[in-house]
């Protein structure tokens, strides 16, 4: 019948279902396991652990900052080798084809790949034209030549110290047929300075003239440079804003010239940073041009033209035999009065001036033209600008630590100032120089940046929040289980007892017991692994004898045996002994 009730190929066909029916409760069952629930607190403490190191490496980590995106693989390899070089760990983004590095380590990064002249990046300049492809457009030619042209203009202003970037735009229109429709092309130049770096004007007008000879055509007057803060360094030449700069600028070197005098002369002999020197020059910028005519009050008898008539009737002619004779001077002359003309009546007769020589008596008129010269002068004085008009010196010294600076030190620094700076009552100069304190304590203590602004304060947050979540870890996760773990161990001690006690009971009583035979009730029991755990008080017969309720004398008979289990085992040996006997 056992055959017939017995299938000849049992399947446990419809245990499947009831197998993997519930897997929630399959689950259960499986921790339910003595196994799994011993090897479980160990296995949630590495867990734990595990945790705290993921967020130890994902805190302790700086944050990474993007320092390239979108270069060739040459370029990444380079920029990866140099940064190795420099024990600068980075990272690529093979996804979005970026290059991180430390947020700490971004500018030392972009310092040493600079210095390097990386990354190379895609060709420029003339290079561009190499990868034209065959039948190109002449619109995308042009393009392709004007680009290239402002790359390697803009490579060309790099090479000034100044100027740490540069670009060039370059408006250069198509050459028209028609002379009124030709546009003359333009430029115009952005520049990136160095760090408290500048331009001078001559620096800028290189530029400008550097970048008119390159494209032809191209005017000086039509480029424009700018800087990064939106500053225009390029000026017009002619107009009045033009002049006043020239003014301005002038009179500013002027005062600098004087400042330089200073310092030079000074810090010698009070030290570098112990004075301060500001000159104010008052300087005489108009151009002047004065003309100036002077004449000579007698002047000067440049020509004469006339004539004169006379009476020759009594005149007598010369005569004579030609020889010593002819030679001798005339008779004296007698003043005789003059008779009046007879040929002009309106024409007064010459009177004889006292101390001139007499009048010809022979002469009756004279008429004569005379032109004299007044000895004109003409004087052109042009004076040019620059001369000072004035001169203020003001000078501040640093008094010393212990003390003050006496009134002949002060005087004495006084006439050095005013010897350095030409002096000149006349144009009522004026120099002062005083001694104080200086207020550079409060000034540095504002000026010093804050604690909070230090770069190591963001790494030591990282790492102060990355040990205390460990520590909160460590308290909140690892010593719960290491106490339950504990506690399950004292729970078996009991058990262990009772185990020793069945032990005593089958005649193991002798290795629990000491020499009287009393057991060692009272004393800390050691467990298995060596470690003590306190029991309670020991239990007396007098004490069960004294119980007054059932629970209580159960409670002392079972504190008596846990405490005397050599002496419950050999009870219980005499009890079944005396049952045994008929």
């Amino acid at each position: 019948m056992s055959n017939a009730l017995t299938p000849q190929n049992p399947v446990p066909v419809t245990l499947v279902p009831e197998k993997f029916a519930n897997p929630l409760r399959q689950i259960q069952g499986v921790m339910a396991q003595p196994a799994v629930r011993r090897a479980g607190p160990m296995a949630l403490m590495v867990g734990l652990i595990g945790a705290a190191g993921l967020a130890w490496s994902a805190l302790s980590t700086p944050p990474q900052k993007t320092l390239f995106s979108g270069l060739p693989d040459s370029d990444k390899a380079a920029v990866t080798t140099a940064l190795s070089a420099a024990n600068i760990p980075s990272h690529i983004d093979d996804s979005a084809g970026t290059l991180t590095v430390n947020e700490e380590d971004y500018s030392k990064a972009r310092l040493l790949l600079a210095g390097q002249g990386l990354p190379k990046a895609a060709p420029g300049g003339y290079a561009i034209l190499d990868e034209l492809p065959m039948g190109v457009s002449r619109a995308v030619e042009g393009e392709r030549l004007r680009q290239a042209r402002e790359t390697e203009l803009a490579r060309s202003i790099q090479e000034i110290d100044a100027v740490a970037e540069a670009r060039v735009h370059l408006a250069t229109p198509e050459a028209s047929v028609f002379v009124r429709d030709n546009a003359a092309p333009s430029a115009s130049v952005v520049v990136k300075l160095q760090g408290g770096r500048s331009l001078s004007d001559a620096q800028v007008q290189s530029i400008v003239n550097l970048v008119a000879s390159s494209v032809p055509g191209l005017k000086p007057d039509a480029v424009t440079v700018v800087d990064q803060m939106g500053g225009l360094l390029t000026k017009s030449g002619d107009g009045p804003d033009s002049t006043n700069d020239k003014r301005i600028e002038f009179q500013r070197r002027v005062e600098d010239k004087y400042r330089q005098q200073l310092i030079q002369l000074l810090t010698p002999l009070v030290g570098a940073g112990n004075f301060t020197a500001e000159v104010q020059a008052d300087v005489n910028l108009d151009e002047t041009s004065a003309t100036r005519e002077s004449y000579d009050k007698e002047g000067r008898l440049r020509a004469e033209t006339g004539n004169w008539t006379g009476n020759m009737a009594n005149a007598q002619a010369p005569g004579g035999i030609p020889g010593a004779l002819s030679n001798t001077p005339p008779p004296a002359s007698q003043l005789s009065t003059p008779q009046p003309a007879t040929g002009n009546p309106g024409t007064p007769a010459p009177q004889p001036t006292a101390g001139g020589p007499a009048p010809d008596p022979a002469k009756q008129t004279d008429a004569f033209q005379r032109a004299y010269d007044l000895n004109k002068e003409v004087s052109v004085t042009r004076a040019a600008p620059g001369n000072i008009k004035r001169l203020s010196v003001a000078v501040l010294l640093r008094d010393p630590d212990k003390g003050k600076r006496t009134a002949m030190e002060i005087q004495q620094i006084n006439d050095l100032v005013k010897s350095a700076v030409g002096f000149d009552q006349a144009r009522n100069d004026n120099v002062t120089v005083i001694s104080r304190k200086f207020a550079d304590t409060a000034t540095d203590a504002a000026a010093a940046p804050k604690w909070y602004d230090n770069a190591l304060v963001p790494m030591i947050a990282r790492n102060l929040t990355a040990v205390l979540i460990a520590l909160l870890v460590l308290l909140l996760g690892v010593r719960p289980i290491a106490k339950a773990l504990m506690k399950k161990r004292e729970d078996a001690t009991p058990a262990k007892d009772a185990a020793a006690l069945a032990d005593g009971a089958t005649g193991n009583a002798t290795a629990l017991t000491d020499g009287s035979g009393e057991g060692a009730a009272g004393a800390p029991r050691v467990a298995a692994d060596g470690e003590q755990i306190a029991v309670q008080a020991p239990v007396s017969l007098d004490q069960i004898e004294t119980s007054q309720s059932y629970e209580e004398r159960i409670d002392a008979v079972r504190g008596f045996t846990r405490d005397n289990p050599a002496r419950a085992a050999l009870a219980v040996r005499d009890m079944l002994g005396a049952d045994a006997k008929p």
